[in-house]
């Protein structure tokens, strides 16, 4: 599979024995004490792509002993969540959301973290699935997959920096820092998480301006890569 599959692809592929078909969808409104979360699941149960379990990155996806939302869980545990979901050594995963194709990226993200690759991100996720008319089923999540084989742990500990190799990148300027925050968060005129402003030395690349908003779907690259380092060895960090 590509990194992007089409609304088209993926209507020829279901039904497949090795495919396994991901709904993320989460929504945040800003409160009165910063950004509130909630699983889509209740969009999930209206309607989603046939065949298609909930990846609940409010619960099941996150680290629930940390005092962080969303924060990644240990590696073993993540395969765990995975192989629930139905994803083993031999499957292809595809991905999507009904909110702009962030949070699908993040359990892509969250796959490569420990080793799997064959995933990929349903392009213009389930607007451009709908605005098609394709088809949809309702009804609840399932629950557990049946055990289907293991899902093989091979982590990347260089996907994911910590606090103390950002400030390290901020002291040295070694590393491209992106913050991927809308430039009102970035700015400061918003503070949603507590302190306004951003990390000294990051570079504002707002995830959602990668986003085609007529269409839903991603820009091409040839229209993004000028928000990026020109030299494909350099150290990047996103957040």
């Amino acid at each position: 599979m590509d990194l992007l599959v089409t609304s088209e692809w993926l209507a020829d592929e279901l039904g497949s024995d090795d495919l396994v078909v991901l709904d993320a969808t989460v929504y945040l409104t800003l409160g009165p004490d910063g950004y509130e979360s909630e699983s889509g699941t209740a969009n999930f149960e209206h309607a989603h792509i046939p065949g298609a379990r909930f990846a609940d990155l409010t619960s099941a996806l996150c680290d629930p002993d940390s005092p962080d939302r969303f924060a990644l869980p240990a590696p073993a545990d993540l395969a765990t969540a995975f192989e629930r979901l139905g994803v083993n050594d031999r499957s292809r995963v595809v991905v999507y959301d009904d909110n702009g194709s962030l949070w699908a990226a993040r359990v892509w993200f969250m796959l490569r973290c420990i080793g799997f690759d064959t995933a990929a991100i349903l392009d213009g996720g389930m607007r451009v699935w709908r605005d098609e008319g394709r088809p949809t089923e309702a009804g609840s999540a399932p629950g557990p997959a049946a055990p289907a084989g293991s899902l093989t742990v091979s982590v990347r500990p260089q996907l994911v920096a910590d606090k103390h190799e950002v400030m390290a990148a901020v002291a040295d300027g070694s590393t491209c820092l992106i913050d991927a925050l809308p430039r009102s968060v970035f700015s400061g005129d918003v503070a949603p998480y507590g302190r306004p402003g951003h990390i000294p030395g990051a570079t504002n690349v707002p995830a959602t301006g990668m986003i085609d908003r007529d269409t839903g779907r991603f820009l091409p690259l040839d229209a993004v890569r000028h928000h990026f380092p020109e030299r494909p060895e350099a150290r990047v960090v996103a957040y």
